[in-house]
């Protein structure tokens, strides 16, 4: 059911990344080749990143990879923002029919004007929660530690598990031989 309306708001194949970074090529080598062979992901979902990548002249190089599905981040925009948008309006007029029910003197005297501001600051919020959705700070906070990490010289293997289950195992294979893994909610 979660899963069901993480899907709803996010238009992304896979809504988790999980990074691990390595001291050498050799070791974020290996565990890619983990991920892919004995983990069962596809190419698509394991990108190795070398300490290059981290720098400014590389950043679309490394926002590739962190971010390889550009299409399905416009499509949690647009989700996110209609759907939030839309349960703000409906909760807003909620609010209002509750209040106007339960005799509240500023509803009651107008109920017009009363259902106009409530929708629309209902609204209003809903926009600015799916605007929140849509920035993804978690994904944020996970970019800047791997980019931190490649500027010293470090490699990172980066898994765009699909399933919970595929989150688990890539975090069980990048525990092995890494330096930290880390990951987005």
């Amino acid at each position: 059911m979660a899963q069901q309306l993480m899907h709803a708001f996010f238009g992304e194949r896979s809504l988790t990344k999980v990074a691990g970074v390595f001291p050498a090529r050799a070791q974020a080598e290996q565990a890619a080749r983990r991920l892919t062979l004995a983990s069962g992901f596809d190419e698509q979902q394991v990108a190795v990143l070398a300490p290059t990548d981290g720098t400014w002249q590389r950043a679309d190089a490394l926002a590739r990879k962190m971010e390889p599905e550009e299409r399905g981040i416009w499509s949690t925009i647009i989700r996110a923002h209609v759907l939030a948008g839309v349960i703000g309006f409906l909760a807003g007029v909620a609010l209002c029919l509750v209040m106007w029910i339960a005799g509240q003197p500023g509803v009651t005297s107008s109920p017009g004007l009363a259902m106009v501001a409530m929708a629309g600051f209902g609204t209003t919020f809903g926009l600015l929660a799916g605007g929140v959705l849509s920035i993804r700070p978690d994904h944020g906070r996970v970019i800047a530690l791997v980019r931190q990490y490649l500027r010293q010289g470090r490699w990172a293997v980066v898994a765009h598990p699909d399933t919970p289950e595929q989150v688990a195992q890539a975090e069980r294979t990048l525990q092995e031989g890494s330096e930290r893994v880390v990951r987005t909610l």
